[in-house]
């Protein structure tokens, strides 16, 4: 009897396939805006920008985790200071922001990039997200298509 059900159907653009998404890498990566600076930041006072600081206690906080980190030169969210992006292939990809650079923000960032990590479309239940992430969501992007 054939696989009753072949594709998940999640967006009109984007289908789970559990056969191509094996041969995937799904590795889960958060990228880190590391030049954000929140409102009031002075140079003076602060020898790093408030997306360094974030971005040292996310990369502490995933140390020993499946999850990697990365840094970038600007997510262009700069309204939205400080950033991260949690990313994987084939996966829905979340952009977030207006944290302050807190080891409870960055506990969250990783906590909720563990739980995409274990979904197989990226999407996590609300119920399963941290507190420190709910209302810091800014933007949602399909994965693109594949070889169309």
């Amino acid at each position: 009897m054939p696989n009753a059900v072949s594709a998940i159907e999640i967006h009109p653009v984007f289908r789970f396939n559990p056969q191509q998404d094996k041969e995937r890498d799904m590795t889960t990566w958060i990228t880190i805006c590391d030049t954000c600076k929140r409102e009031g930041w002075d140079a003076a006072q602060n020898p790093l920008t408030d997306g360094e600081v974030l971005a040292a206690l996310i990369e502490e906080h995933a140390l020993g985790t499946a999850i990697k980190t990365r840094r970038v030169s600007c997510l262009m969210g700069c309204d939205n200071s400080c950033n991260v992006a949690i990313q994987a292939d084939g996966k829905l990809s979340y952009t977030l922001g207006k944290f302050d650079p807190t080891d409870e923000a960055a506990q969250g960032v990783v906590d909720y990039a563990k739980a995409h990590a274990e979904s197989t479309s990226g999407q996590v239940p609300y119920r399963e997200w941290p507190q420190a992430v709910k209302g810091h969501f800014v933007t949602r992007h399909m994965p693109l298509p594949d070889g169309e």
